[in-house]
């Protein structure tokens, strides 16, 4: 019986589906939230190719993992930046939606 989790290629298309899904709403999205939420399914993606990478083809299963957790690190910072960006914007605009931003649009 083929199991789908034994197999590399399942692990690689879900993470392609997952760049391609933040990539979509990077450009589809229009408020700062969105493009935030969309960030983070980017920096998902890129953290299960390489813990299938690790998985499967490398010798030393501690590297995959590291990366992920510096990604995962960084995923949290960002948020937290987006988010007290976002609360600034608001503060100063009333409002989230960058087009109705106008000092950043330059």
């Amino acid at each position: 019986m083929l199991m789908l989790s034994d197999n590399l290629n399942t692990y690689l298309i879900i993470a392609i589906l997952l760049l391609a899904l933040g990539v979509f709403g990077m450009v589809r999205h229009k408020t700062f939230i969105g493009m935030l939420i969309s960030a983070e399914f980017i920096l998902a993606g890129a953290s299960l190719n390489f813990m299938a990478f690790n998985r499967f083809l490398a010798p030393n299963p501690a590297v995959g993992q590291i990366f992920t957790l510096f990604i995962m690190g960084l995923a949290a910072a960002e948020a937290a930046v987006v988010v007290s960006l976002v609360l600034m914007v608001y503060h100063q605009y009333r409002s989230i939606d960058p087009a109705e931003v106008h000092d950043l649009q330059h």
